[in-house]
């Protein structure tokens, strides 16, 4: 197997874990200054205990939300053997193999990985993207899933999500926080307080949100190289995204809404690329991605 370590994709990280460090400390800044007693602990518990959550069970969660049955060899011998070659050739153990039966994803074909790494990995797959594809597109595909896990971006991704959770929850309760929560008698006790704390933690939740959005786009970027890498079939990953992305667009909008709170682990986001700006899309456009692969054949066809 070709494989290169993308360092584009590790210093991305390593920025993404120091600027999400930073947005941590503005939070626990923000709720030390802004509040008192109670709220500042549950706010400080909220953080810890939602880190903990995440990190241990972030990929438990994300298989319950899109309702993902695991499955054994018996069950599905040809997916699991396709899975197991393809893990065999990236160097990785054999990751849990999981059908999505979400019925919002009846009509979508779609795969996704989660786990906080490589041992504790999960890749699953929609049943209509096994007969959209034929098996060499499909096994692109799970080329694809294997390269997140062995990348390791999954894991950055569920502690940017952190940052952005928590600010969001101060965000929408900060009415009540204002009004039950605030030290009157170190903060002035006035409106100043609560609109600083109002625009620190907005300013935590925009930037959280570009950063991770960011990351996830170029983590697609990557995961298409590595696919083509493990299986040095570009080809069958550019007529795989076309095939995805098409069908995706055709599906209902109302199904696309709701399964879009998971878009960032999809191949292809379920949602149509003109009714988001890029600079908040979890995934670059398809053309982009079509020439990243033109680029990685050039590269293949050199060896």
């Amino acid at each position: 197997m070709i494989w290169k370590r993308d360092w584009g994709l590790v210093g991305r990280q390593v920025v993404a874990w120091m600027v999400m460090l930073a947005l941590y400390v503005a939070i626990i800044a923000v709720a030390s200054r802004f509040l008192s007693g109670t709220w500042f602990y549950m706010i400080i518990g909220f953080v810890f205990i939602s880190a903990f959550v995440q990190f241990f069970f972030s990929d438990k969660m994300v298989q319950a939300t899109m309702k993902v049955r695991v499955v054994t060899e018996d069950e599905e011998p040809k997916l699991y053997n396709m899975i197991r070659r393809l893990a065999d050739e990236a160097d990785l153990p054999m990751p849990r193999v999981g059908i999505i039966e979400h019925r919002a994803m009846a009509n979508i074909p779609n795969a996704f990985a989660t786990g906080r790494g490589p041992k504790h990995a999960l890749v699953a797959v929609t049943p209509k993207i096994r007969y959209l594809l034929t098996d060499e597109e499909l096994e692109a595909v799970l080329a694809h899933e294997l390269s997140h896990v062995k990348n390791r971006d999954m894991l950055t991704m569920t502690i940017g999500s952190f940052a952005v959770m928590i600010a969001e929850v101060i965000l929408n309760n900060s009415f009540f926080i204002a009004l039950f929560g605030g030290d009157n008698e170190n903060n002035g006790g006035g409106m100043i307080a609560y609109v600083v704390m109002l625009a620190v933690t907005f300013v935590v939740y925009i930037l959280g949100t570009l950063v991770t959005q960011a990351i996830s786009r170029y983590r697609e970027f990557s995961a298409d190289r590595g696919a083509a890498y493990i299986t040095r079939n570009p080809d069958a990953l550019i007529r795989a995204l076309k095939k995805i992305s098409g069908s995706v667009d055709a599906a209902p909008a109302r199904e696309k809404r709701e399964v879009s709170g998971v878009n960032s682990f999809f191949i292809i986001p379920a949602i149509s690329g003109e009714s988001i700006m890029e600079l908040f899309s979890t995934h670059p456009t398809l053309e982009k991605r079509i020439e990243n692969l033109e680029k990685v054949k050039e590269e293949i066809q050199g060896y």
